[in-house]
């Protein structure tokens, strides 16, 4: 079997040659780089495809493959006019959505980012489900609006209180959420997030026209002895909350407050969208039910995503609703992109109905947990002065607020100049921030390297007390 060594070589040889070579030059046959590089045919044509896809190269069945024309740079273009015609109006700034996609220089230690590293995704069980996905009749035709049979039986079971005829399939966690906020407000009204609240659903928010009216959380959940209150005020007909391992405290909501916030969506006739994101991220049994599993009267719409437990180029979720907000979700989602490719859901599903899932999930969650007790650990260690909000039962994140005095974005900078990556967590309140804190985030750092981080976190604080 080829391994990653041979392959990098191949790649560096026929790079050369293209260099060293001029467009049209007819590169070495199949037979003579396997002979020359030890390597198989499926290796050259992955590396061929790979230069082919940066336009260095040209395949021409039946003749070769040849070194392609260089082509000409394009004249920059006079794109003034958009000025006037896009108006003075600035769209929402999600910079500190895009942040978090940002990959960090080399040498630096990554404590942010909201999905699994490499390491932990189950890159041969998943290829092998896309295999069979393949094979299977059908696969490439047209799904149903409201995704495969299969994949929305399976989030049925997962969630609990539903079926499948409640169940739409989304490209992802995200697609999911903006579907039902757009489809279950209107532009002008509030809806209630909590704070600090997930950045994407505050940007979300705001890019539809909404108030977003803050309701306060503490190492409890969501403060649901001032929803009512703020409800009254904003005449809002919709709360946004993330009860399990929330994004970015790590906060699960106490039993009390899921039966109180469900009472008052009762007696306010409001819809609770429920943002599971994190359910198959426990690391410690006990994890409390879907709000969901347990709403006779159709207020929470429900969110699971499969992209954050599984890999984040698995763009699968489930939005699930009852009653008329079914259909006004089902017909949001069709205006987006009709369905989610028949080859993804069906990989999905082949997935997660196999012994694959299981062994994934324990993993993960033991992986999780030796990351979390690291940063935990390190923190209490070398930055006592940082006080952590709560130690996650679950989820990816540690949320801590920093010393009186300190600016987030400050700390944010002096950081990444020490050589470790940690977020701001001003970004995550729909007003203004109640003091400095950080986000850190264990889910994309291997265990090893996560005291070295707090190291030179601390270095970056000390370096600024002066």
């Amino acid at each position: 079997m080829d391994d990653d060594n041979s392959t990098r070589s191949l790649s560096r040889a026929l790079r050369e040659i293209v260099a060293a070579g001029s467009p049209g030059d007819r590169l070495p046959s199949v037979r003579a780089l396997q002979d020359a590089h030890g390597v198989s045919p499926l290796t050259v044509q992955s590396v061929v495809r790979e230069l082919s896809a940066e336009g260095l190269v040209v395949a021409r069945p039946g003749s070769g493959t040849f070194i392609a024309r260089a082509l000409a740079p394009h004249a920059l273009a006079d794109t003034s006019w958009q000025q006037a015609a896009l108006g003075g109006h600035t769209p929402h700034d999600i910079s500190n959505t895009l942040a978090l996609f940002t990959k960090p220089a080399a040498g630096v230690i990554r404590l942010t980012g909201g999905y699994l590293d490499e390491s932990l995704v189950p890159t041969a069980a998943l290829s092998a489900s896309m295999n069979r996905a393949l094979r299977r009749p059908g696969t490439w035709g047209r799904s149903p609006l409201e995704g495969s049979e299969s994949l929305r039986q399976w989030f049925a079971r997962e969630i609990g209180g539903v079926d499948a005829s409640n169940v739409i399939v989304t490209s992802g966690g995200q697609a999911a959420l903006s579907i039902a906020i757009r489809a279950l407000t209107r532009p002008g009204e509030a809806i209630v997030l909590e704070s600090p609240s997930y950045t994407g659903a505050i940007s979300i928010s705001r890019s539809y026209g909404l108030d977003v009216a803050p309701v306060p959380v503490d190492d409890r959940g969501m403060r649901t002895d001032l929803l009512a209150g703020i409800l009254e005020r904003t005449n809002a007909r919709v709360v946004l909350t993330q009860p399990l391992f929330a994004n970015p405290t790590g906060t699960t909501m106490a039993a009390e407050r899921r039966a109180e916030l469900m009472r008052i969506a009762e007696r306010y006739s409001v819809f609770v969208i429920e943002d599971d994101y994190a359910h198959d991220l426990a690391i410690e049994r006990g994890a409390p039910a879907s709000l969901a599993s347990n709403d006779p009267h159709g207020h929470v719409v429900h969110i699971r995503s499969l992209t954050k437990p599984i890999a984040a180029g698995l763009r699968v979720a489930a939005l699930t609703a009852k009653g008329a907000a079914y259909s006004r979700l089902r017909s949001a989602k069709s205006l987006e992109d009709f369905y989610v490719a028949g080859p993804l859901q069906e990989a999905a599903a082949d997935f997660v109905n196999s012994p694959a899932w299981t062994t994934h999930r324990r993993r993960v969650s033991a992986e999780l947990g030796v990351r979390r007790d690291a940063l935990v650990a390190s923190l209490v260690d070398k930055l006592p002065e940082l006080a952590i909000t709560v130690r996650p039962r679950g989820g990816m994140h540690v949320w801590a607020r920093l010393p009186d005095g300190f600016d987030d974005v400050t700390v944010t900078a002096a950081a990444l100049a020490e050589g470790v990556a940690v977020t701001a967590g001003r970004a995550w309140f729909p007003a203004e921030p109640d003091g400095g804190h950080l986000r850190l985030t264990y889910g994309e750092t291997p265990a090893l390297e996560i005291p070295e981080g707090v190291d030179r976190l601390a270095r970056a604080i000390a370096g600024l007390r002066g």
